[in-house]
């Protein structure tokens, strides 16, 4: 499967900037989502890759291939780029059967294809099959209902899995009869003589060609599999339906249509057909959103699965982080068309590159608490939070703060001065949808309205973030509070405790219960206490914090 690359894409409708000079590598057989708020650009950016929309200007490269290039005036149309899409309301055919939503794409197809023997390939399989009568014998005999009466349709369906046929072929091993024979093992010799001959025959015609047929009944020519312009045999497109009906499992769907299956049993046809034309890259938009809480979470088990099974790249738009972080490889987190992070799942979470990431993945919301103090000679940091309360913040790994501050500083204006000579090329349109400071929210008692006010902060300024996790309620913590709200969901408490105005939510494990109001006690467990500045909403380190 093939990486892609995209180098400096941006798109922009007139002053706005759906994705402003987006650099990304998607390595092969990768699962990256695509996260971010609505309008952030996440879809944009899919569309992109897959040639459906065309930006302004970059480089994409898919595999060893350059499918859009604005300097060198490439733009290689979608259904050229070998990539299937998955479209949010699945677009299934209402007037068609599951069979012919899954085909209509294959039988469009004409290009280069590997010659093939088709005859001789299904022989092959049905050869196959014969190896093993009893094996059929049993499927077959399973196939009989209570009254003694075959069912054909699920015999043929149990035949096409178990041996990987196609229908025609699965017709003519079940009209063998081999489970009426009194001896199925020697009309299975029988037959299957007959076949290789047929397939040896076969060959010879190849030779006799100046030719040889491979192990997969391709047609070679001193090793070079010989091609030719045609379009697939309605062999090669039913083989096709069957395996990806066997990967989705909807083979006993195929005669319905779209109107008689659930969402679900709708959204693995809407798959099979994706991947029916074996796409190098499979994108998907949403795919998930029109389901109910309960399929979705089974149909994520399912992407998964299929992920592993298929080998393919997958790129996956949502606004969803749950979605995320369980499906992904990787998280590529946009907002306002910038790229804010790109990294493993467990990456994001625990280290967030700043505070809107910190804000945006985790459920229930990360705790963000503003402290203010200065580093001592010790390493750790002696802050105030909660209008006076005095805490500690030791590092995980020895960090100068001074010299923190420096680099940052640093490669602030080495951005700032990339864009002011990009400001003075030719042709360059100043961006209306301007990056602003995530305004971080700090949970409290009486919420009141936020007027904007501009506060001026010193590198003295820092905001503590605290995962739920991270919370205690014990007797002997010295945060003093008392319960604010307790919401159980039997294998977990999500409790929210009052420290003066503020609130502080903590998700406690177990059948705990508390009553609001009453007393409780608060401190922070572990070492992934995350230490942010508050300037310039950068991550700094993570830690402990210790209430003194």
């Amino acid at each position: 499967m093939p990486k892609i690359v995209l180098e400096h894409v941006t798109k922009r409708y007139d002053r706005f900037y759906a994705v402003d000079d987006l650099n990304l590598v998607i390595e092969d057989n990768a699962f990256v989502t695509l996260l971010g708020p609505s309008g952030c650009g996440k879809t944009t950016t899919l569309r992109m890759i897959a040639g459906l929309e065309t930006p302004t200007s970059g480089k994409i490269t898919i595999g060893d291939n350059v499918v859009f290039d604005s300097e060198e005036g490439i733009n290689v149309p979608a259904n050229k780029r070998k990539v299937g899409f998955l479209f949010q309301n699945y677009a299934l055919w209402p007037n068609m059967t599951v069979y012919e939503n899954i085909s209509f794409g294959l039988t469009n197809i004409k290009e280069p294809l590997p010659k093939i023997n088709v005859d001789a390939r299904a022989e092959a399989g049905l050869l196959k099959a014969l190896k093993a009568p009893n094996e059929v014998v049993k499927i077959v005999n399973e196939c009989y209902d209570k009254k003694g009466k075959l069912d054909e349709n699920k015999a043929m369906i149990k035949l096409i899995d178990a041996y990987e046929l196609s229908q025609y072929s699965a017709k003519k091993l079940l009209g063998y009869k081999l489970h009426q024979s009194k001896d199925a093992k020697a009309e299975a010799e029988k037959l299957a003589a007959e076949l290789e001959k047929q397939i040896e025959s076969a060959r010879n015609d190849a030779k006799a060609k100046g030719m040889e047929l491979n192990e997969d009944f391709v047609y070679t020519n001193n090793g070079e599999v010989v091609k030719e312009e045609r379009k697939l045999t309605k062999e090669e497109i039913d083989l096709a339906v069957r395996r990806v009906s066997r990967i989705v499992k909807i083979g006993m769907f195929m005669d319905r249509y779209p109107a008689e299956l659930s969402g679900g049993q709708q959204q693995r046809v809407a798959i099979a057909r994706t991947l029916a034309p074996e796409p190098t890259v499979l994108f998907m938009d949403e795919p998930l959103s029109n389901l109910d809480a309960k399929l979705r979470l089974e149909m994520r088990s399912e992407l998964q699965r299929l992920h592993l099974e298929t080998g393919s790249t997958f790129v996956y738009v949502t606004h969803d982080q749950m979605e995320a972080m369980t499906l992904a490889t990787r998280i590529c987190l946009i907002d306002n068309g910038d790229l804010q992070q790109y990294d493993a799942p467990l990456d994001v979470y625990n280290m967030p590159d700043n505070l809107f990431v910190a804000d945006f993945v985790g459920n229930p919301a990360i705790n963000f608490i503003d402290a203010k103090g200065s580093q001592e000679k010790d390493g750790s940091f002696s802050l105030d939070i909660f209008d006076g309360h005095k805490v500690r913040f030791v590092p995980n790994d020895k960090i100068d703060i001074n010299e923190w501050y420096a680099n940052s500083n640093a490669q602030d204006q080495k951005k700032a001065d990339e864009l002011a000579l990009k400001a003075s090329e030719k042709g360059y349109v100043e961006r209306g949808n301007k990056e602003k400071a995530f305004k971080y929210h700090i949970a409290k008692v009486d919420e009141f309205e936020d007027y904007g006010d501009e506060v001026e902060l010193t590198e003295n300024d820092f905001v503590l973030g605290v995962r739920p996790e991270f919370i205690n309620i014990s007797d002997e913590a010295k945060l003093k509070g008392e319960i604010y709200s307790s919401m159980p969901t039997g294998m977990e408490t999500t409790v929210r405790v009052a420290v003066g105005p503020y609130l502080l939510t903590g998700v406690m494990f177990g059948g705990v219960v508390y009553k609001i109001g009453d007393k409780a006690n608060v401190e922070f467990t572990g070492n992934n206490v995350i230490l942010f500045s508050r300037k310039n909403s950068k991550f700094i380190t993570l830690g402990k914090l210790e209430v003194e």
